[in-house]
């Protein structure tokens, strides 16, 4: 077991200081780094000179961190809570946030976090190790109050290597053995297998700690959560469903005071609505439509990560894709040669320009630039071989005029621009004689299509969680994922072997390699269909003096500063 400690001063949440992560030796060291600021009354107009951010989401699926598990609800669970690590990405390096530092011994099987002393949650609770133990319990059991009152957290499969997970996941205890409190700044966190990177997935959102109360009363806490981030929910308020959030600074925050207010938090059913409010002076950040970001590109200003004066799109590219995801067991998509057909059937670069303007990349695979890991051009049949779709497409069925009598159902939602870019996959298929039909319920049915198994095919977006191979390849194609976010359904046992074998690997370089194995089995199998890498396409208003969104797209609202 090896630390090493840096004594600095704490600074803000992108300010971190301290060491970097030395991975291939397991001598880690996680120093002190808080988040940032906030500010007051959730619901003051844009226009009132005032300090509160009006910021536009879409309606999300859940801001207990318990189930987080996609970009509009992270946003403001971020704002809430804080986790035992992030991932820095101006240093390119993974620090503490709630842990001030963090060991582990030489065969990665055991991490011992130490928490930041003096952090409290925002009912003025103290923050110590057994509210983490609490918080990763409650994402695990299905008996957990949380889980009795919405249904079992679909992303739990994240702590699946803590020793303990299998038993208190089936319901067979009510502790996590795995997890155990020497004293109120310690966590130590015994694994089943090796698992070199486990320090990633304790930056994970999900794995925030909660306060006794997140038990006592869950629903309650479920709209109105209680963290120790630097912004607390605003008194006597809740999560008003389809309608806003607001959250305002929280004063006993143990890093650097926000500098806002508050946020308001303004959900709107879809992006050219609220662009259309953004445009009105009613907003103060929004995403752009796709027909609109040539325009907001010249009008506002470019940047890439910080919004400042004179630069006020941010265009910067995320660890993430944007794919569709093929139901693997449905009928007619178990057959590898009509994946592969479409696959190879689908314009990416045409899409990227025409609609696009450039701003987006085609996928060549899975795994987006910037990733350790990434290796150009990994998947042949994200290429666009139009001749090459046809014969894979002939095995299924012979062209006949000009259809092959295959018909499918491409479900998504219509807006964020989706309703284009699915209209630009349905004329390419058609061109190689497949009928596809749209299905385009609201975003949380289409969710639930997805995780019952009810679709065929659909659209979907992967933000890493924290950018490393092991964050696309075990949570979208592990058989482990399935029931989470494998909505591919996708299963294969060499594939689960190798990432197995990776994630318990100490050597970075050996690891990695592993991940690349397993990725170059997946590519051949073609079990989801990557159409593009993202960029930022967010926009911001006058009164932004100063807002860093990190690749992740989550925004350090603690440091953002008005004018």
């Amino acid at each position: 077991m090896a630390e090493f400690k840096v004594n600095e001063p704490v600074m803000g949440r992108r300010a971190f200081v301290g060491g970097s992560l030395a991975a291939g030796s397991l001598a880690f060291l996680a120093a002190c780094g808080q988040k940032g600021d906030g500010a007051g009354s959730g619901d003051a107009p844009a226009t009132d000179g005032g300090k509160t951010l009006n910021y536009y989401i879409n309606n999300p699926v859940c801001i207990d961190p318990y189930n987080v598990q996609e970009d509009q609800g992270t946003q403001v669970e971020f704002q809430l809570f804080d986790t035992l690590m992030q991932f820095d990405f101006e240093n390119n390096e993974l620090k503490g946030l709630a842990a001030e530092s963090f060991d582990a011994t030489e065969d990665a099987t055991e991490f011992t976090f130490h928490l930041v002393e003096g952090a409290k949650f925002h009912n003025g609770d103290p923050v110590t190790a057994q509210d983490f133990v609490r918080g990763w319990t409650r994402l695990v059991s299905p008996k957990s109050a949380i889980a009795t009152e919405y249904g079992p957290s679909e992303i739990s499969y994240h702590l699946s290597v803590v020793e303990g997970y299998d038993a208190l996941a089936n319901g067979e205890t009510d502790e996590f053995s795995g997890l155990s409190c020497p004293d109120d700044n310690t966590l130590v966190v015994k694994l089943s297998s090796a698992y070199a990177d486990f320090a990633y997935i304790a930056s994970h959102p999900a794995l925030s700690p909660v306060p006794a109360c997140a038990e006592e009363d869950a629903k309650n806490f479920y709209l109105a959560p209680v963290g120790n981030g630097p912004f607390m929910m605003k008194p006597d308020t809740k999560w008003e469903d389809g309608q806003y959030i607001d959250i305002v600074k929280f004063d006993d925050y143990y890093g650097e005071p926000a500098k806002i207010d508050g946020v308001h938090f303004i959900i709107q059913k879809d992006i050219e609505t609220a662009y259309k409010e953004f445009q009105a002076g009613n907003l103060d950040v929004c995403d752009v439509p796709v027909a609109q970001i040539e325009a907001a590109r010249k009008e506002r200003g470019e940047a890439e990560y910080t919004m400042e004066d004179g630069k006020h799109m941010l265009l910067g590219a995320e660890p993430s894709a944007y794919y569709l995801v093929v139901n693997n067991n449905d009928e007619q998509f178990k057959n590898p040669d009509l994946r592969k057909g479409v696959s190879l059937a689908i314009n990416r670069e045409a899409i990227c320009e025409t609609l696009f303007k450039g701003t987006r990349t085609p996928a060549d695979g899975i795994i987006p630039p910037g990733i350790d890991g990434y290796t150009e051009g990994a998947w042949e049949f994200s290429a666009y071989d139009v001749d090459k779709a046809n014969e894979y497409l002939d095995k299924v069925a012979p062209m006949s005029g000009d259809s092959r009598g295959i018909n499918v159902v491409l479900t998504y939602n219509q807006d964020g621009g989706h309703k284009e870019i699915m209209e630009s996959v349905i004329g390419d298929l058609a061109k190689v004689g497949i009928t596809a039909e749209s299905e385009t319920p609201e975003w949380s049915a289409v969710l639930e299509q997805y995780t019952a198994g009810t679709f065929q095919f659909g659209r979907l977006g992967w933000i890493a969680d924290y950018p490393i191979m092991d964050n696309f390849l075990y949570p979208l194609f592990h058989s482990d994922s399935i029931g989470g976010d494998n909505k591919s359904g996708y299963s294969n046992a060499e594939v689960d072997k190798l990432i197995d074998e990776a994630r318990a690997t100490t050597d970075d370089d050996a690891r990695i390699a592993k991940m690349k194995e397993a990725d170059a089995i997946i590519a051949s199998d073609c079990p989801v269909i990557p159409l593009m890498f993202y960029t930022h396409t967010l926009v911001g208003s006058d009164r932004i003096k100063n807002l860093y969104v990190d690749p992740q797209k989550k925004a350090d609202l603690a440091t953002c500063e008005l004018a």
